[in-house]
């Protein structure tokens, strides 16, 4: 992570030498835009917190494992899009909910949806964007994020 913060700050520093007055004001449109997603990102870290009060491990374990092969992909799938849940978490997670005998099928859908699509950054990306564009992203990851438990699940022989 540090390596990333001195790559920008030596191309800030370039930036800045290059020419002084586009690299301030882009720092400040940077800012601007920093401030009005502000108020955004503190209410999805709240919802995503609430969320993940609501659905412990062992909650969605249940969920996920108990209603059989189809049900528990569709309900992975909501799961996912509803909860936002950083890869650092929901790879280890999703290591758990192997060990406790959920499909791969089923893990697939909640983790792909998980990743990419987002019901609680939606009001986020529709202000960063369009409303349009990020209901069309959303869909769109969303039918990607089940063909591709479907296809895995072909693939570790769960789905015929």
């Amino acid at each position: 992570m540090k390596i990333l913060w001195i790559i920008t700050a030596l191309l800030l520093i370039v930036s800045f030498l290059s020419d002084r007055r586009k690299t301030i004001e882009a720092v400040k449109i940077a800012f601007r835009r920093f401030k009005k997603l502000l108020s955004d990102f503190i209410i999805l870290l709240a919802l995503i917190s609430i969320a993940l009060t609501l659905l412990p491990p062992e909650r969605i374990r249940e969920m996920l494992k108990g209603p059989g092969l189809f049900i528990g992909t569709i309900v992975g799938s909501i799961i996912g899009s509803i909860t936002f849940i950083p890869g650092f978490i929901s790879y280890p997670l999703a290591g758990i909910l192997k060990k406790e005998g959920v499909p791969y099928t089923v893990l697939a859908a909640f983790l792909t949806t998980m990743m990419m699509v987002g019901i609680l950054t939606l009001h986020m990306e529709s202000n960063l964007f369009n409303r349009r564009f990020a209901l069309i992203r959303n869909l769109t990851y969303f039918l990607i994020a089940i063909i591709t438990s479907l296809a895995i699940g072909v693939i570790f022989g769960e789905i015929p």
